[in-house]
């Protein structure tokens, strides 16, 4: 729900009059002091003779924040197709500048890269990711130094070749799983498909990154789900107090505060048992704990000193990211060959071709299977994990498609609507794999018409990571098993519909009949 909708609707059940006559008193000073200031503002503008970048009409006190909707890169792209591929928003407080093109994603990304480099100081980030990750950090010398650490650590092609008999064990387990269910097929045999892969992705991150598997320990696989799912949607939360501050009072009512302390709190007990299970010498190994726990000693380049906190903000971001980006993506694989089985029996037919009559798929056949990773390029062209990619802040005064942007300005690049431009694709809005067949575009950052994992120095480092995990379970899923709908539901109700916040997956689990294939 919009923010200003949810705050209508806060009042309306209040049911008072006081409070009624107390916001309208609030809005008649607050469209007061908005008009003097937008005087005031146009005429600094004027004086500075500032190419005026196009902007929807906004409202008093909040700006554009109430066009924002419930799915914001939707709403978003609708207000591109009416204002241009760059705009300005004005939320709130906070000037936005949305970019909505090719063209312009490669100037901020590629031409103008440093200057695009920084993130705006956000309050529910800071408090989740203790103010010290990868993702959300500032542009400076200390995101350069902890990304290093992670790219080298553990996010390298070198790294992640070497974790290959973790993502082949944890493949297995899966079919494993799978076949326990499917051998009981005549009394339903439905399995819960977004359960089973983000159980397997976030044991695959917490073997590589922690030394071992903690999904069996405080409520399973299903309660790390529910406390994953929690925390990218409150990154994704449109916190009223950042934007309009003195109206920060609402976000304490509507619990959107206590929601951020209690999900804090649960990945703060996780991780400080990470760390103690490796300071005690429970742990051994060569994962990223052992690394973070020695670098200081061993690492005199790093110039930075990594507090417990740093440690614990580096080790969410890998798990975080690592899960919630490769179970998004192979969640929306399956629910897209589902609606189209044509696709799915191709995707199959190569796949089993290539591995001929072995009991399991090996990692290094994945190199053969060109259209697998073509449906996986059309999944990302479609649903972007994390469509609005993280926000940057420019560093410096500089320039975007002809317009004067200034310093410490908020923009928003919108890759899900970039990779869904009938003006650079045929068939847009169509699942079409075979667009991919002999084309060199790829989605790691060098065809800015396909951003999902963003481009330049804040581009995600782990794509390597990623893709390797989903290009595997997906040739697992699609080789040993044939899937269908439970109840002879028909593909065409498949629920598509999106959840909220900074990733977007379907909102409804994915629960699928699989068909055990004879061999």
């Amino acid at each position: 729900m919009p923010p200003l909708a949810q705050l209508f609707q806060l009042l309306l059940h209040q049911n008072s009059m006081h409070v009624a006559s107390f916001f309208l008193s609030i809005l008649i000073i607050s469209f007061s002091v908005f008009w003097w200031n937008r005087k005031k503002a146009a005429a600094a503008a004027s004086e500075k003779n500032f190419k005026q970048i196009p902007s929807p009409p906004r409202l008093p006190l909040i700006g554009n924040l109430h066009q924002l909707g419930a799915l914001p890169h939707r709403s978003l792209r609708a207000l591109a197709a009416k204002h241009g591929p760059v705009m300005l928003l004005h939320l709130g407080r906070v000037p936005a500048v949305v970019i909505s093109s090719a063209p312009a994603a490669q100037q901020a990304m590629k031409t103008n890269d440093l200057a695009f480099a920084s993130r705006p100081e956000a309050r529910i980030p800071n408090a989740l990711l203790y103010g010290g990750d990868v993702a959300f950090s500032p542009y400076g010398e200390y995101w350069r130094q902890v990304r290093r650490i992670c790219v080298l650590h553990l996010l390298s092609l070198k790294r992640v070749q070497s974790f290959r008999y973790v993502r082949q064990e944890e493949a297995a387990l899966l079919v494993d799983k799978i076949r326990a269910a499917a051998a009981v097929a005549a009394s339903s045999g439905a399995v819960d498909v977004s359960l089973l892969v983000v159980n397997l992705t976030n044991d695959v991150i917490c073997r590589v990154a922690f030394g071992r598997k903690y999904s069996a320990e405080g409520g399973g696989a299903a309660k790390i789900q529910a406390t994953l799912a929690e925390l990218t949607a409150l990154l994704g939360t449109v916190e009223i107090g950042e934007f309009v501050p003195w109206l920060g009072w609402i976000d304490r009512l509507r619990g959107l505060d206590r929601r951020v302390r209690d999900n804090s709190r649960e990945w703060d007990a996780m991780l400080e048992r990470v760390l103690e299970d490796h300071c005690s010498g429970n742990e051994e190994g060569d994962d990223l704990v052992d690394v973070l726990l020695s670098i200081n000693d061993k690492d005199e380049n790093l110039g930075i000193a990594l507090t417990r906190s740093n440690m614990k903000a580096l080790l969410l971001d890998m798990f975080a990211a690592g899960t919630e980006t490769t179970f998004t993506t192979i969640d929306w694989v399956m629910a897209e060959l589902i609606k189209h089985p044509k696709v799915m029996e191709r995707a199959q037919e190569e796949i089993r071709r290539v591995v001929g009559s072995s009991p399991k798929v090996e990692e290094e056949l994945l190199e053969g299977m060109y259209y697998l990773k073509n449906v996986i390029k059309e999944t990302l062209r479609l649903h972007a994990p994390a469509p609005l990619l993280v926000p940057r802040e420019t560093i410096e005064d500089t320039q975007l498609e002809g317009f004067n942007i200034p310093a410490k300005t908020r923009v928003i690049i919108n890759a899900w609507a970039i990779g869904r431009d009938p003006k650079l694709w045929e068939r847009a809005e169509e699942f079409w794999p075979e667009r991919f067949t002999n084309s060199p575009i790829d989605f790691r950052g060098q065809y800015f018409e396909f951003i999902p994992f963003g481009s330049g120095r804040r581009g995600c480092p782990g794509i390597n990571f990623a893709v390797s995990v989903v290009e595997l379970v997906l040739a697992n899923l699609l080789y040993h098993f044939d899937w269908e709908l439970p109840h002879g539901m028909k593909t065409e109700l498949l629920d598509m519909s999106e959840s909220s916040g900074l990733t977007v997956h379907r909102k409804q689990n994915l629960i699928l009949v699989p068909k055990l294939r004879k061999f």
